[in-house]
């Protein structure tokens, strides 16, 4: 039974036809666009995260895919022997502004802080270091097995060679967020907000409920600008961010240290073994190690060409870039 049948029969929604939105699946009526998204053993995590979306509309954020009620009151509906979770975008997407992504993520920020209760599952605010740890270890367990157990492969035999370099790098970053912890030049905009869990691309218009997470403001920031080294953005386009973004949100001392370490943390190269875990690509490997000379280039020069004075600001610097 097709998605459609789904809406009709558990949503009373009649579809009009498809299109694809920011590379999702949308069925539309009239001006609302429907998405389903798999739900199986994410219930909690897709609460927290639906609370929080209706948060963001509730005080004025409207471009957001928030979920819905099947016909029988209930947020999960069980379709194909699966659970799915149905969101509904009510606007027309020609309509939503047209605004620089720093300007939009600064106004999400300022919005998002004024959230009154921390989420149970899907906040990481405070707990980067834990994460980044426990990544290090269950890649380097995983990846190790693999090779005792798997027969040898030419993209498995190149993750071997370089799991010691990612490794490195990682517990370097982690060293280095571990001493920007103790920084005590805060601001009051260095409290928690709602967050995305990649916020990446420069072209985003639209807020999904499951891509929220509960998380330092800076957690967003960084992961722009990894996304603009990565695809060799200038850095006319990464200040130009940040700019709009401090005038909606101005960027303490403490939230510079942390940008820098999540930039220094590998968290792309790990996405990318996550992802390979399925479909491996030797060649993607490649490139995107290649590629990692010039990021490294770039996040050297990282406070210079934000205009942040190291020597002034007294902000060390990590001594292997």
């Amino acid at each position: 039974m097709p998605m459609s049948e789904m809406l009709r029969s558990q949503y009373a929604i009649q579809v009009e036809g498809k299109q694809f939105i920011e590379e999702r699946e949308a069925y539309q009526k009239e001006h609302y666009h429907y998405f389903t998204i798999p739900a199986g053993n994410k219930e909690m995590i897709l609460m927290e995260q639906a609370t929080l979306a209706y948060f963001l509309r509730e005080n004025g954020i409207y471009h957001v895919a928030y979920p819905i009620r099947n016909i029988n009151g209930e947020w999960f509906t069980n379709h194909g022997n699966e659970l799915w979770m149905v969101l509904v975008l009510e606007e027309d997407v020609q309509m939503f502004r047209n605004e620089s992504p720093g300007k939009m993520l600064g106004d999400i920020h300022r919005i998002g802080s004024g959230f009154q209760y921390e989420p149970k599952t899907i906040s990481s605010y405070g707990l980067w270091k834990k994460l980044w740890e426990e990544k290090i270890t269950f890649f380097e367990n995983e990846l190790t097995r693999q090779a005792k157990e798997e027969t040898s492969s030419k993209y498995l035999s190149e993750v071997m060679d370089v799991l010691p370099y990612i490794v490195g790098v990682s517990e370097n970053a982690i060293q280095y967020l571990r001493e920007s912890e103790k920084e005590q030049r805060i601001l009051q905009t260095d409290q928690s907000t709602i967050s995305f869990s990649r916020w990446s691309s420069s072209e985003k218009k639209i807020i999904w409920t499951d891509e929220l997470v509960y998380d330092h403001p800076t957690r967003d920031i960084a992961e722009y600008i990894r996304y603009a080294y990565l695809q060799n953005k200038s850095d006319a386009e990464i200040n130009q961010f940040l700019n709009d973004y401090q005038d909606y949100q101005p960027l303490s001392v403490f939230a510079w240290r942390l940008i820098f370490a999540r930039l220094s943390f590998p968290i792309h190269l790990y996405d990318f073994l996550e992802g390979a875990f399925q479909y491996p690509d030797f060649r993607a490997l490649q490139q995107l190690l290649n590629h990692q000379e010039t990021y490294e280039r770039r996040l050297a020069r990282f406070y210079e060409t934000v205009g942040v004075d190291v020597s002034d600001w007294r902000i060390p610097m990590i001594s292997w870039l």
